[in-house]
C-alpha cells in the first residue's frame, strides 16, 4: 500500500453496509473502528466489485479511512446533525498512525491526504471538488486548506507516541 486517504462519510455516526463497501476502515462516534467489506490489499489491483472504491482516480494502492459523520453539512456554521466528534477524530488519527506503521507508509502530503487534497491535485478525476475533509468541528480554528497538514501532524504525534 502506498497511501492513506481520509474521508468523512457524509452520513450518520454509524457505518452502513453501503459505506462499508467503499472504505477499508470506518470510525463511529464512540471511536470504534469498523472494518469495511474489503481489506486494504484488495486495492493493490482494483477489479470491478472486488475493492473499496473510495477515491475516484486514486483507489489503487490507497487505504480508505472514513469518519462516520457530516450528514447535512453545508458550512462551518451549519455542520448538520452529525458533526465530527473529538473522540472519533482522535481515534481516526491513531488508526492512521497504526496503518502507517503496519504498511510502512511515510506521513507526507503525498502519502497521507484528505479526499479534498487528492481532488485538488487530480482535477481530471471524479475526486475533483470533494469537500471531505475541509472542516474539523472539534478544531474550528483549522482553516480549510490547512486541514490536511493538521491531520498529518496529529498522525505523526500518534506515531511518535508509539502506537
Amino acid at each position: 500500500m502506498k497511501r492513506i486517504i481520509l474521508h468523512w462519510t457524509a452520513g450518520s455516526y454509524y457505518p452502513t453496509d453501503y459505506e462499508k463497501e467503499h472504505y477499508h476502515f470506518l470510525v463511529d462516534k464512540d471511536g470504534i473502528v469498523h472494518n469495511g467489506k474489503f481489506k486494504p490489499e484488495d486495492n493493490e489491483c482494483c477489479r470491478i466489485g472486488k475493492y473499496a472504491a473510495h477515491t475516484g482516480g486514486g483507489n489503487t494502492g490507497s487505504i480508505g479511512v472514513a469518519i462516520c459523520a457530516m450528514a447535512g453539512y453545508k458550512s462551518k456554521n451549519n455542520t448538520g446533525n452529525y458533526p465530527i466528534l473529538k473522540k472519533q477524530f482522535e481515534r481516526t488519527m491513531e488508526l492512521c498512525a497504526e496503518l502507517a506503521v503496519k504498511y510502512k507508509i511515510d506521513i507526507t502530503a503525498q502519502t497521507v491526504l484528505t479526499h479534498y487534497e487528492f481532488g485538488i491535485r487530480n482535477p481530471k478525476t471524479t475526486s475533483a471538488g470533494k469537500i471531505d475533509i475541509t472542516y474539523l468541528p472539534p478544531y474550528p480554528w483549522v482553516e480549510k486548506d490547512e486541514a490536511g497538514s493538521f491531520i498529518r501532524s496529529k498522525i505523526k504525534w500518534y506515531k511518535l507516541k508509539g502506537v
